[in-house]
C-alpha cells in the first residue's frame, strides 16, 4: 500500500467501542482499543494516500449475542455479581429484537471500500447511531447512572 500510495485499512469494531455495559469489560477494553489504534495509525499511513476506516456495528443477528449471554450466566451467574449478570443476560437478550442481519455491515463495508473519501468511521445496525448520539449527549456518570438503573428494571 504505501508503494502504491493508495489503500484501506478496514477495522471492524463495535459500537461497544465508544459504549460500555457492565459485565462487558473484556469486550468492551478490545474494541477501545480497536477504535485507538485505528485513530494512530490512520494518522501513520496517511502520507502514503492509506485510509483507515472504522466499521462500528450495533446490534446484529448473529451467535454472537446469544454465546454472550450464556458464557455471562456461567462465569458470573453464581458469584458476587449474580445479580447484575442475570439483568445484564436479560438487557442483552432485549437486543436481539432491534438486531440488523448482517448483510447490513456487509454493504457498509463495500460503501467504505468503494467511497474515494471514506469517512474515518461507518456505524450502523441496530441501535447503533441512537447510542452513539446518545452517548455524546451525556456525561459519564449520567450514562452509568442511566445504564444501571435500566438494568434495574430488568427483573
Amino acid at each position: 500500500m504505501r508503494r502504491n500510495r493508495y489503500g484501506k485499512i478496514v477495522n471492524i469494531s463495535s459500537i461497544g467501542g465508544k459504549v460500555h455495559e457492565p459485565m462487558g469489560s473484556w469486550y468492551h477494553a478490545t474494541k477501545f482499543a480497536l477504535e485507538g489504534l485505528s485513530d494512530c495509525l490512520r494518522m501513520e499511513v496517511k502520507a502514503f494516500g492509506v485510509d483507515v476506516i472504522v466499521i462500528e456495528p450495533g446490534a446484529i443477528k448473529t451467535e454472537w449475542n446469544e454465546i454472550a449471554r450464556e458464557n455471562l450466566l456461567k462465569t458470573s451467574g453464581d458469584t458476587a455479581y449474580q445479580e447484575i449478570a442475570r439483568r445484564h443476560a436479560k438487557f442483552l437478550a432485549s437486543g436481539d429484537k432491534l438486531s440488523s442481519p448482517p448483510e447490513v455491515i456487509a454493504k457498509v463495508i463495500e460503501k467504505a471500500l468503494l467511497a474515494k473519501n471514506p469517512k474515518t468511521r461507518y456505524a450502523a445496525g441496530g441501535g447503533a447511531k441512537s447510542a452513539l448520539f446518545m452517548r455524546k449527549l451525556v456525561s459519564d456518570r449520567v450514562y452509568d447512572s442511566s445504564l444501571l438503573w435500566y438494568l434495574g428494571k430488568m427483573k
